[in-house]
């Protein structure tokens, strides 16, 4: 019972723009549109009269300068950063709106009729002049060429067994010649069909269907065809089948439409070609053509654009309607007159993909518009008895009123019908609850309809029953009469151009005027209309509603609310400001909406429902978005609303789990409102309890609830509906915020577990024998459950020899466990108590078969102790318990022991069972290291080898560990000879150069190979300069300070100065290259600032520098019947695998790969700094001043260049961004759009933070030399 209103429309209108459009598209950018005409392809933006970028195709000659070419296709590819055009003439362009360069990627001979893409963009599907179909991939490699009309079925042919004949059936008085006579012929094309082939792919991309003239027979065929161009299916003769062809996307219909011999059909196919429904347009036959059939996204509306057939000399009239299925019935719920003038004629509509509920529309004379629709329900509002609860649903020119408080129907049945003579748009019931099943009805002519209750006892032939009155019966509901009819003219410029729709949020106040809001001057701009009847003199059908007063709005309104009590109307802007308009007074005035405490209301999120109405005084405004938040003034109180209405002092709200509740909005607070309204949750079966309200009075009294009660089935159920959740936290909140509960006594346990305890010690305190269903249920309900404990105890019946009469029998006991627990995991349980008997019992009274456990519970008895139990657990998988009695069965049983350990790893388990100086503690140990060393824990592997005494394969593993130190300790306990120490040293010591440690292995060499000189080479190599020094003066080689140590300090000292110089150049090349960069972000930000709310976040993702791979260098050619296609290289195949953050210029992220590198720069130097110092002391040591000067000053221009560049590079705002990022894992829809409204998203959207950190200089390091300066 849902009609569509309009939310918001808009568009633009480029002036002096040559030629006429002939196609268009949607923009990868929200909010732009691309529109080929007959000399190239625009686009136009947001912003009113806006042409952003152009592309002009006749200068290289792809298309005519006369105006004769024609563009039949345009897609924009994104991950292509460009726009990919189909001409007439035969070629397949790729064209780059930013850089205005142009790519030929094919030609076809023959010309192009249709190009269309898959939703998923991977394939285009090219038609020729020829007839035929040509497959592509996104990167234009042919797949394959098929022609249109093919004379078999396709793969989906149905398999005929010859049952049902006309050959074999009873033809009556016919005879059997009936069998042979001829089927009636299909209809040729309509007149006014222009011939092309039309094609539509199903949601998924699956398959396309194609629908084309059949030269035989002149009649239309659909063919469904897969992605590899088999031909699936051919429709069914379908005499009088028409172009308009549309794809349901969720699958399972194609959209067309019929002209049959008394009426126009809009008919459903299915993909095996057979018709599956239809419905009739409300025009005569012969009236009027179908140029387009469109589904939006979600498959819920079918969008339908006519024009007039008979038309004499001027031009024909254009519709856009909007149809809207329920219950098996068609509804027209919009309709759209776009009027006769030329440049009023639609050139084509699209709805858009992201918004699924906005269609796009280009006119003739470039006027682009738009309109946002979301679903509503009209109904009247009433305060007394009176009121019938009347709900109105559109459909075409009848309005279906159902009064709910006399009759519930199933639409679309209705209490009564109103009958217009045109379409409605709108249905607006009177605010004033003594009036509330007055109507007004806002029709496609700009006509309202006032229709009144009460006052009329004439019976009004528009008004007619629906599903209560006719067959004798008199219908006890009082149905309106049409009391006038009035033309709504608001504009104010005589030649504006014509947008359907103009007028939005019809409203009826109580004062008897109406409010309707239209749109401004500018994009963002509407205008209030408040209007007024004019007292005419003479009763004509027809009368004016007069202009009282235009409030210019500066935004634009997406809700409209009004107050009868408070005489207010509450208006919500798209930027979700609201703004009051009070009607009555002597000059209305237009004000932002205020709380008591002076600041102004700003909803979180744009809302889908507003209502005003009081808490305890204060005049509040309520609001519901298509996410269910709920949200009072400027605060959000809950998140799972479906809908809600207010009534008197009451909010009624309903929940996504199927609740309704009740507020009282007289004598609370706002703040309370909030916290009541926030709390939305269904009630639980747990909340039978009040053990969460009162829980140390409910335990204290456990005995007297369990009298009370008397009933074991009862107290059963009261166990079962236990839950762990606090309700005076979750279901009872309290208003004032402080919880009821009492403290709890035992915090350190769960409190079913309590309530269990508690419950079956009372049970057993009473009668054990009544209740022990009861005291076995509370063992089961508790958590962990105490299985074994409540099989006890039904072994315990068992076995008492004089059971009392009312007791509960051992059979009857098992019999209720097996109830509550499962079968498997109560005879595991059994099994696990080493109790035979027990097994035994449980296993009879299941389902099992003797003969599966018999054999093993014998077997079992055979056994040794000890092994019997390590087998049970074994079999249960409880490894721990078996290793404990494994153990106990002796050495004959190691290796059994030894496999299970290494099968399960339970290695420290393992070892806690062997005292440390056996074999058994050695073995295990052993197998333990081996583990370790293959899962590369060397460490680890080492000390378990060692503390075991296998000093061998611990030497090993601390080698490959990288401790040296323990390895020669190994070797020690090994007894090492010298030599072999040595060697052992030397080895480890290449390996530590390898890991440039030359620290360690100088150490090594110096003290266990006594090779010094090695050693020395080593320091140096390593920039070890006083370690160095030290072994020289210790050994008494000063001549090495000539040979070696001077040449190695100025060679380091060259290599440092080429260091910091490489830095240096590349830190400025980058940093220059980021001020550009964000300079022309910032441009193409500017340039987009005069829409309101993109609607895609990853808007700034693209960078407006990008560019597109010129043609390519490589081409193949592809030639098939009398076609011919030269298909681009694929060296740009896998484009959108390149590197996520690439330093190439014009890539989406070049800006966050600019500031990684720059501070990768600036921690490298930061890194050089101490060993620069160290380098300089040496170089004063030894009277090289001026190569130490010189480093030094190298150094300290590039940190202080850095030191003042980090604030240029890492301005407040990007390091503003790390801390609150716009989109993460926290973010929301609502953070997300004041992002976009506080203008952050011209920081990066990155998904590694630490990026948008500027790197830290340590300023505490004192590296300069005070002698160099």
């Amino acid at each position: 019972m849902r009609n569509l209103r309009l939310l918001r429309n808009g568009g633009c209108r480029p002036a002096a723009t040559p030629g006429t459009p002939r196609c268009f598209c949607l923009g990868a950018e929200s909010g732009t549109v691309l529109v080929g005409s007959q000399h190239g392809l625009l686009e136009l933006g947001s912003a009113r009269d806006a042409v952003t970028r152009e592309v002009d195709l006749t200068v290289e000659g792809f298309m005519p300068e006369d105006g004769s070419g024609c563009i039949v296709g345009i897609e924009d590819l994104p991950e292509q950063e460009c726009a990919c055009v189909a001409t007439a003439a035969g070629d397949i362009l790729l064209c780059n709106l930013s850089t205005k360069q142009v790519e030929c990627v094919g030609s076809v001979d023959s010309g192009l009729s249709t190009m269309s893409w898959s939703p998923d963009q991977e394939l285009v599907l090219l038609v020729t002049g020829q007839q035929t179909l040509i497959m592509m991939t996104r990167d234009f490699e042919p797949i394959t060429e098929k022609q249109i009309h093919q004379e078999e079925f396709g793969e989906g042919k149905l398999v005929a067994l010859g049952w049902g004949k006309k050959e074999t059936q009873f033809h009556g008085s016919e005879g059997k010649q009936a069998a042979h006579r001829k089927q009636t012929e299909v209809s040729l094309a309509s007149a006014w069909d222009d011939g092309r082939p039309r094609v539509t792919w199903r949601g998924d991309g699956q398959f396309v269907a194609v629908s084309a003239v059949c030269p035989e027979t002149g009649a239309r065929k659909v063919r469904v065809w897969n992605r590899e161009l088999v031909l699936q299916s051919t429709s069914e003769p379908v005499s009088g089948l028409e172009q308009a062809l549309s794809w349901k996307p969720s699958g399972n219909l194609i959209a067309s439409t019929q002209e049959k011999p008394n009426r126009h059909d809009v008919v459903f196919l299915e993909k095996n070609g057979l018709l599956h429904g239809e419905f009739t347009l409300p025009f005569q036959k012969g009236q009027v053509k179908v140029n387009e059939l469109l589904w939006n996204a979600d498959s819920t509306i079918l969008a339908i654009w006519l024009e007039d057939l008979k038309v004499d000399s001027s031009n024909p009239n254009s519709y856009v309607q909007l149809w809207t299925t329920g219950n098996y019935h068609w509804y027209l719920k919009q309709s759209l007159h776009f009027g006769n003038l030329e440049e009023n004629r639609l050139v084509s509509l699209l709805w858009d993909r992201e918004n699924l509920y906005r269609l796009h529309v280009l006119c003739q004379g470039w006027h682009y518009l738009f309109y946002d629709w979301h679903w509503t329900i009209d109904h009247g509002i009433g305060e007394n008895s009176q009121h019938v609860a009347n709900v109105a649903v559109i459909d075409g020119d009848k309005v279906l009123v159902t009064a709910f408080q006399h009759a519930v129907v199933p639409p679309p049945m209705c209490t009564y019908e109103l009958q217009l003579q045109q379409a409605v748009n709108q249905v607006a019931f009177h605010t004033d609850p003594r009036h509330s099943g007055d109507m007004a009805v806002l029709d496609a002519d700009n006509k309202i309809s006032v229709y009144r209750c009460g006052q009329s006892t004439m019976s009004d032939p528009t008004v007619r029953f629906g599903a209560v009155g006719g067959n004798g019966f008199k219908a006890a509901v009082e149905t309106p009469y049409l009391d006038k009819t009035y033309r709504v003219d608001v504009s104010s410029v005589s030649n504006e151009v014509m947008n359907p729709l103009g007028l939005r949020f019809l409203t009826w106040l109580p004062d008897d005027s109406f409010l309707v809001v239209g749109q401004g001057k500018h994009a963002a701009q509407s205008v209030l209309h408040h209007l007024s009847a004019v007292p005419h003199e003479t009763e004509a059908e027809e009368q004016r509603l007069s202009l009282r007063l235009s409030v210019p709005v500066d935004g634009e309104v997406i809700s409209l609310c009004c107050s009868p009590a408070t005489r207010t109307v509450a208006l919500q802007l798209a930027d979700r400001q609201i703004l009051k308009y009070f009607w009555e007074a002597s000059t209305p005035i237009l004000e932002p909406w205020r709380t008591s405490s002076g600041s102004s209301v700003q909803f979180p999120c744009p809302c889908m429902q507003t209502c005003i109405t009081r808490i305890s005084g204060e005049e509040v405004i309520l609001g519901l978005t298509d996410r269910c938040r709920f949200i009072v003034n400027d605060t959000e109180v809950a998140s799972n609303i479906t809908s809600f209405a207010t009534y008197n002092e009451f909010l009624l709200v309903t929940t996504n789990s199927h609740t309704c509740q009740c507020f009282c909005l007289k004598n609370i607070s706002l703040k309370d409102a909030e916290r009541k309204s926030g709390d939305c949750s269904p009630p639980s079966s747990g909340s039978c309890t009040d053990s969460d309200v009162a829980r140390q009075v409910f335990l204290e009294n456990a005995e007297n609830f369990i009298r009370q009660i008397d009933s074991v089935n009862y107290i059963n159920l009261f166990f079962t509906e236990l839950k762990e959740e606090d309700f005076t936290k979750t279901m009872y909140p309290s208003l004032n915020g402080s919880s009821k509960a009492q403290p709890h006594q035992h915090p350190d346990q769960k409190k079913v577990n309590i309530i269990c305890d508690v419950m079956r010690v009372a049970m057993e305190n009473i009668d054990p024998q009544k209740y022990c269903l009861s005291i076995l249920t509370a063992h089961i309900k508790k958590s962990p459950p105490e299985l074994e404990i409540a099989l006890q105890k039904v072994h315990d019946l068992r076995e008492n020899i004089t059971p009392d009469i009312k007791a509960v029998s051992a059979e009857e006991a098992l019999k209720y466990l097996l109830f509550l627990v499962d079968v498997n995991e109560l005879y595991d349980c059994s099994l696990g108590t080493y109790d035979f008997d027990l097994v035994v019992m449980v296993a009879e009274k299941s389902q099992k078969d003797p003969k599966e456990y018999l054999p093993f519970l014998n077997t079992l008895r055979k056994m040794e102790t000890n092994y019997q139990r390590y087998t049970i657990d074994r079999h249960l998988k409880r490894y721990t318990k078996a290793l404990g009695h494994l153990s106990k069965c002796g050495p004959e049983h190691f290796s059994e022991f030894l496999n299970l350990v290494k099968d399960q790893n339970q290695y420290c388990e393992a070892l806690k069972l062997y005292p440390p100086s056996t074999q058994e503690y050695k073995d295990i140990s052993d197998a333990y290291g081996e583990y370790l060393v293959q899962k590369q824990l060397y460490e680890e592997a080492a000390l378990i080898f060692a503390r075991a005494g296998i000093f061998a394969k611990a030497l090993d593993a601390f080698q490959d560990s990288g401790s040296w130190q323990q390895a020669l300790c190994m070797a020690t306990r090994l007894g090492y000879t010298k030599d072999k120490l040595s060697s052992l040293a030397r080895s480890m010591a290449g390996k530590l150069v390898e890991q440039r440690k030359h620290t360690e292995a100088a150490i090594l060499l110096e003290q266990y190979t006594e090779d010094y000189e090695e050693a020395l080479l080593l320091l140096l190599e390593g920039a070890l300069w006083e370690e160095a020094l030290r072994l020289i003066h210790k050994y008494g080689r000063l001549d090495i300070l000539e040979t070696n140590f001077r040449p190695a300090i100025l060679e380091a000292q060259k290599s440092q100065l080429i260091f910091l110089d490489s830095q240096k150049a590349v830190f400025l090349r980058h940093k220059s290259r980021l001020q550009v960069v964000r300079e022309l972000k910032e441009k193409a930000c500017e340039s987009l600032q005069d829409y309101e709310m993109p609607n895609c976040p990853e808007l700034d993702l693209f960078s407006e520098t990008s560019s597109v791979v010129t043609a390519s260098d490589m081409n193949s050619k592809y030639s098939h019947s009398n076609s011919r296609i030269s298909a681009r290289s694929s060296k740009n195949r896998r484009k959108a695998e390149r590197k996520r953050y690439s330093l190439k210029e014009g890539s989406p992220f070049e800006d966050i790969a600019l500031l990684e590198v720059l501070g990768e720069s600036i921690r490298a130097v930061e890194t050089v700094k101490g060993d620069i110092r160290i380098l300089l002391k040496q170089l004063v040591l030894f009277g090289y001043n001026e190569q130490a000067g010189a480093l030094q000053q190298v150094l300290e221009e590039i940190l202080q260049l850095m030191e003042t560049s980090i604030p240029e590079i890492w301005t407040p705002d990007l390091q503003q961004s790390s801390v609150n990022p716009v989109l993460g894992p926290n973010s929301t829809a609502n953070s997300i759009m004041a992002a976009y409204q506080q203008k952050r998203m011209m920081t990066p959207i990155v998904q590694d933070p630490e990026l948008l950190i500027p790197p830290k200089l340590n300023k505490n390091l004192q590296w300069k030399l005070h002698l160099l300066q």
